[in-house]
């Protein structure tokens, strides 16, 4: 995966001594603040940091979730030895959504979809930019010409803020050690195929993560950061699992991995 298409859909973290690992955040930044002052006293040089998907969504505080990502990202850039793309983002179950309702206008049933988005909690991250679900059904009543100038000026409306746009646009699909020892994912995979063919698997397949029971493409161990029972931080033979609920009365989880895919640190903040 060196190639230049490959490196803007996947992060590659370099010179790697541990790897931080956090869990879906669903909007909740007091617990993000937490986390990161807690991230903070205990990092150590070589430490790189991945972000396992699903800022959005539920919580109600979604623009200060992407604020403080911004914030801590500048400040683990200030240390000694840091570069950009030793900070990873995924993109998470909710930033697809959130990707997919800014083209809605191009669904063949546009208004079927967006009332599973609706059921998917999209309706916060609507209220979190000055929008409503009520405002895009009536849109999509008035057809596609209508529906995309709504989208265009929710568009506008992200790009109001500053950062959250670039933030974005940097979402990468899954995150990688240099040498193929840890592979970060948001939900899951399907083993039976490459990392460079998984396509919504990755936001989708927790059912098929359950399945890998042995070194995935000779990764030492597949680390998720959401899961559908939210059931904490469990670690298998080749596979951890990070989600502690957050956004679901839960909590918000951050686990710091050596390259042999054991546990050297973890951080767990109580709603």
């Amino acid at each position: 995966m060196k190639s230049r298409k490959y490196k803007e859909k996947f992060g590659c973290l370099s010179a790697a001594k541990r790897v931080w690992a956090i869990s879906s955040i669903n909007g909740e930044a007091g617990a993000l603040i937490a986390l990161h002052d807690e991230i903070s006293q205990r990092w150590e040089h070589g430490d790189r940091l991945v972000y396992l998907g699903n800022y959005l969504g539920r919580g109600g505080a979604i623009k200060e979730v992407l604020d403080e990502l911004l914030a801590f990202r500048i400040n683990r850039l200030c240390l000694p030895g840091m570069i950009p793309e030793d900070i990873v983002f995924l993109r998470g179950a909710q930033e697809e959504i959130w990707r997919s309702l800014l083209q809605i206008q191009l669904a063949p049933q546009p208004a079927s979809v967006l009332d599973w988005m609706i059921a998917n909690d999209i309706g916060a991250t609507l209220k979190a930019y000055g929008d409503s679900a009520e405002e895009a059904k009536k849109y999509i009543r008035e057809g596609i010409l209508a529906t995309t100038k709504w989208t265009n000026r929710l568009r506008e409306k992200v790009r109001s803020h500053p950062g959250h746009s670039e933030i974005f646009v940097a979402l990468r699909r899954a995150a990688y050690t240099q040498g193929g020892e840890l592979l970060f994912v948001h939900a899951g995979l399907d083993p039976n195929l490459p990392v460079i063919e998984q396509n919504d698997s990755f936001w989708w397949g927790n059912r098929h993560f359950k399945e890998i029971s042995s070194p995935y493409c000779g990764f030492r161990k597949v680390i998720r950061g959401y899961e559908k029972l939210h059931r904490g931080v469990t670690v298998g033979p080749y596979t951890a699992t990070i989600d502690g609920g957050c956004g679901f009365d839960g909590s918000l989880e951050a686990v710091c991995f050596t390259l042999d895919g054991e546990i050297a640190d973890q951080v767990s903040i109580d709603p």
